[in-house]
């Protein structure tokens, strides 16, 4: 306990700092999944080739180095925002093909009666997405979305290598001040099994309430 007592207001930034990242990148996340997965569903065909290539392209990168092309990239063309933001926007980005993956898995469930029926009534293609199609997708891939947030929790540690403020970054500090690094990682798996457990607990609930009945 004395590594957590004597340097709780280290670790409490440093958690601070992780559930920003958290919360930032998981509405970004969620933002993009949802428009890249109408993208990828949308009857116009530059949409959907841009749906599939955002989501191939960052599914297929590994995310350190997606981290060094914002952060390191971005203000080579003049673009300069806080370190915290380009992880944000990192995070975010990369999160997103996978929600969008899976919403357009649930999107894929929903009978296509139901696309047509609400096409015959005259509703618009926007309108059978948002108000037909994704309200019935919603319910089955509320623990896929749940379990890619968790992830991003985690992923959310290779900000720490960018000079962004985060929980795993408190073990060089503590470290360079000589304290057991084993008790200093047991405390730091602590925090981010807070936030993870967390995140379980409000999509158990979600599910609970909107899901499936199987």
């Amino acid at each position: 306990m004395k590594v957590l007592t004597d340097n709780f207001s280290t670790y409490g930034e440093g958690f601070l700092g992780t559930l920003e990242l958290t919360v930032y990148a998981s509405l970004l996340a969620l933002a993009l999944g949802f428009v890249m997965a109408s993208f990828r569903v949308a009857p116009v065909g530059s949409l959907r080739v841009f749906g599939t290539a955002w989501v191939t392209v960052l599914r297929n990168t590994p995310l350190t180095l997606l981290f060094f092309a914002v952060l390191l990239g971005l203000p080579r063309f003049g673009l300069l925002l806080p370190f915290e933001v380009f992880a944000v926007l990192a995070l975010g980005c990369y999160t997103s093909a996978f929600i969008c993956e899976a919403l357009r898995s649930g999107i894929n469930t929903v009978p296509t009666g139901q696309g047509e029926a609400a096409r015959s009534l005259g509703m618009s293609f926007a309108q059978t997405l948002t108000l037909v199609v994704l309200p019935q997708a919603f319910r089955s891939v509320i623990p896929p979305v749940g379990s890619n947030l968790i992830a991003l929790a985690k992923n959310s540690a290779i900000a720490g290598a960018f000079s962004v403020t985060e929980l795993l970054g408190t073990y060089r500090t503590l470290s360079e001040l000589g304290y057991n690094i084993v008790w200093t990682f047991v405390w730091i798996a602590v925090g981010y099994l807070i936030i993870t457990l967390a995140i379980s607990a409000l999509f158990h609930v979600l599910e609970r309430t909107f899901g499936v009945a199987r």
